[in-house]
């Protein structure tokens, strides 16, 4: 029997309940083009269940990825093809401003690959990560090495600890989240104190 799913997990019981391994593709897939999907807590409760005998730990973690892979790969198609019309007029929707969408797109061309594989664990960054490396032009087979390689990373971690830790997998996320913010933070700070000598070193060129 399936257990109780702690915290914020437990609204997704009766998902995994009725379509178990459905579920875990269908809203993984859908987050990674934009769609505000709980992709990283049902790929954690699917972990628990699979901890508890009701879902193969092995299934889950190849669904995931795959779900993973595709739907980044559909954002790179709509950034690729629909570019910045697209995210001008639909980009407010997932909280991704003009201005907001033209400093992560110059944030992408600058740091390329690695970016894409961290941007899996960055909430916010994960739903569009592919849509802006493929409006910012990275070359596909470029963008879809470095997300297998996130995907690979979040799917291992998520999978593997909901799985070990079961119905304490909440107390763990939320430490890491609390740490992750922390990073975030020290990334911005770094951000806002290199801006300055982008936007100078481009206006010396112009």
């Amino acid at each position: 029997m399936a257990p109780p799913l702690p915290g914020p997990l437990a609204h997704l019981a009766p998902l995994l309940t009725h379509y178990g391994y459905w579920a875990v593709g269908a809203v993984v897939l859908v987050e990674d083009f934009g769609v505000p999907a709980p992709g990283e807590t049902i790929l954690i409760a699917a972990g628990v269940y699979a901890g508890a005998g009701d879902l193969n730990i092995v299934a889950v973690a190849v669904i995931a990825f795959a779900a993973a892979v595709v739907g980044d790969n559909v954002g790179y198609l709509i950034g690729h093809t629909g570019g910045r019309t697209f995210m001008h007029r639909w980009g407010r929707y997932v909280f991704l401003t003009p201005k907001r969408f033209q400093a992560a797109e110059e944030f992408f061309t600058r740091h390329g690959g690695k970016i894409v594989t961290v941007a899996r664990f960055v909430e916010g960054l994960r739903q569009v990560n592919g849509i802006i490396a493929g409006t910012s032009g990275m070359p596909w087979r470029r963008f879809l090495a470095f997300n297998a390689l996130g995907a690979a990373l979040w799917v291992g971690l998520w999978a593997s600890l909901a799985y070990v830790a079961g119905t304490h997998i909440t107390a763990i996320y939320d430490e890491i989240s609390r740490y992750q913010r922390y990073a975030l933070n020290a990334l911005g700070v770094l951000v806002a104190a290199l801006a300055p000598r982008h936007v100078l070193r481009h206006r010396h060129h112009d």
